[in-house]
């Protein structure tokens, strides 16, 4: 996919010089765009030009077959942050297996280190710290960011939202700023259904009206309108992402937040006899079954979507908000008897009041990341339910900590 892009940058001869010269790793022709890319962003640095005497066979008197061994050490990097959390560690997982090359920036307030392959350069730091962010870029040539970091617990966002609104959206800011000042164009950015707030209309596409009900939500629109803005004055393209209930793992990646809010590990919790029973809140709701319902996805999906965003801004695709969802809901009382069903267990359950602010109906129609990315699930609810049982049995205190406290399970 990136090379007949990178073939129409450069001039047919040289293109055709550079397949005949040596095998070439996809990276090798992400780099040959993006440094093209720069080129015509008009970002004259030593890289690019480096790129043009190559591809145009003027370096010195040297051809593009002669300058191979110099052309292969020029590797673009990824930057991921937040990398050591769910999404983002089973995200660098995939980047990494398909030979991307993968630099990770994390606080490791709430992430884990285990999480990421050991090959894996991680920077320990704040993603606003514009500094920092500059010094990776330049010290591993970045090419593009998948952005991740974020603080995700609704309760707490309403109790905290200065927290929310300073980590959120004001180090987001700092970090596309540090980005553009790197000459970095192309942001994929983790956000989510929650700036929909309650749904007006099911299935939940991306033109319905966004108005968030918590400061979370209101942190990810924000963020999302300073994109906006920045990719009209600025050229940074972006992809956001707006998924819905992330859910299931890898079998070396998988979901250990402590707390625990997700109704998914915490029903898993009780079947392993961790807990001794499962909290749901809400059996009355204008639902079949009269308990809230959600668009579970798997991870792994997820995290293709992700590379499929980063794939599109790289082949010159414009800016993008796409759902991520099945497009078919599950209640709680499903999930808890589809884990029934993978564990063999019986769940003690205990039936509460609804609590404030959950809607009883949230699925996403996720038409346009079809259309736009490619992109479609595979996974299903027995899916996740079974990969994350076995990745809990692997890891029955999950990144070697201990064990998820049980704050009941908001069906998010």
């Amino acid at each position: 996919m990136i090379l007949p892009a990178v073939g129409r940058l450069m001039p047919a001869r040289a293109a055709n010089s550079a397949r005949e010269a040596a095998p070439c790793s996809r990276s090798f022709w992400i780099t040959l765009f993006w440094l093209s890319k720069r080129k015509e962003l008009g970002k004259a640095g030593r890289a690019d030009t480096l790129f043009w005497k190559l591809a145009h066979g003027r370096n010195g008197n040297k051809s593009l077959n002669q300058n191979w061994g110099l052309l292969r050490f020029v590797t673009m990097s990824i930057l991921v942050t937040g990398a050591a959390g769910y999404v983002g560690s089973v995200t660098a997982e995939l980047l990494h297996s398909q030979g991307e090359s993968v630099v990770v920036l994390d606080d490791l307030v709430r992430g884990h280190r285990e999480a990421l392959d050991p090959g894996v350069p991680l920077y320990v730091g704040r993603v606003g710290d514009q500094n920092l962010v500059k010094r990776v870029c330049q010290e591993h040539q970045i090419s593009a960011c998948i952005h991740f970091a974020a603080r995700a617990y609704v309760g707490e966002s309403v109790h905290a939202p200065r927290m929310y609104f300073e980590d959120n959206v004001a180090e987001s800011v700092s970090l596309m700023g540090a980005l553009l000042d790197a000459g970095v164009r192309h942001l994929v950015f983790s956000s989510t259904c929650a700036t929909y707030g309650e749904p007006r209309a099911l299935p939940i596409a991306e033109e319905h009206p966004q108005a968030p009900t918590n400061p979370y939500g209101w942190s990810k629109l924000m963020v999302e309108k300073v994109l906006q803005a920045y990719d009209a004055a600025y050229g940074l393209r972006y992809v956001a992402l707006r998924y819905f209930n992330a859910a299931g793992a890898t079998a070396r990646r998988g979901e250990h937040h402590d707390p625990e809010t997700h109704l998914i590990p915490l029903a898993l919790e009780v079947a392993a006899g961790v807990q001794s029973h499962l909290n749901v809140f809400g059996d009355d709701y204008p639902t079949p079954d009269g308990t809230a319902v959600r668009d579970y996805i798997h991870v792994s999906d997820l995290a293709h979507a992700h590379v499929g965003a980063l794939a599109h801004l790289r082949n010159g695709e414009p800016s993008a908000a796409i759902n991520l969802g099945t497009g078919t809901g599950s209640s709680v009382n499903d999930v808890i008897s589809a884990v029934q069903a993978v564990t063999e267990r019986k769940l003690a359950v205990r039936y509460l009041p609804r609590r404030s602010g959950d809607p009883a109906n949230l699925v996403a129609d996720a038409t346009l990341a079809l259309e736009v990315l490619g992109w479609q699930p595979r996974l299903d609810l027995q899916d996740m339910i079974r990969s994350a049982w076995l990745w809990r049995q692997r890891h029955p205190t999950g990144y070697g900590g201990h064990s998820a406290r049980h704050e009941g399970n908001p069906p998010e």
